[in-house]
């Protein structure tokens, strides 16, 4: 169990759309629209930005892999993913749930037809 960090850059620029760049002391993936994940200098660990009902469930399912980061990022949404105790299709899962609320941020809701 466990992924690298290399593992984990690959599998976080696998979507069409992302790319990656510097932010402070991380690496920020991110898609047109905003910051979906970053991954810390050291290699230890992921944030993803959830909503709050995607961080609720992703918390709940894996309590030693993943957890709010503390503070207001925390309550924003942002997650701690600890790499060494998370498995592929967890993170899987969960980069692709941040990358969807990364997508559609900013994105009126199409109008109602009469």
């Amino acid at each position: 169990m466990g992924l690298s960090a290399a593992r984990a850059r690959k599998l976080l620029l696998r979507f069409d759309d992302a790319r990656e760049v510097p932010h402070f002391d991380r690496a920020a993936f991110r898609t047109p629209r905003r910051i979906f994940a970053t991954l810390a200098g050291d290699g230890r660990d992921v944030n993803f930005m959830f909503d709050p009902l995607d961080q609720e469930t992703f918390c709940e399912m894996a309590p030693d892999a993943l957890a709010p980061v503390a503070g207001g990022w925390g309550r924003m949404g942002a997650t701690r993913c600890d790499l060494k105790k998370v498995d592929q299709p967890l993170f899987l899962a969960a980069s692709e749930a941040a990358h969807a609320r990364a997508s559609r941020a900013g994105k009126k809701p199409a109008a109602k037809r009469p």
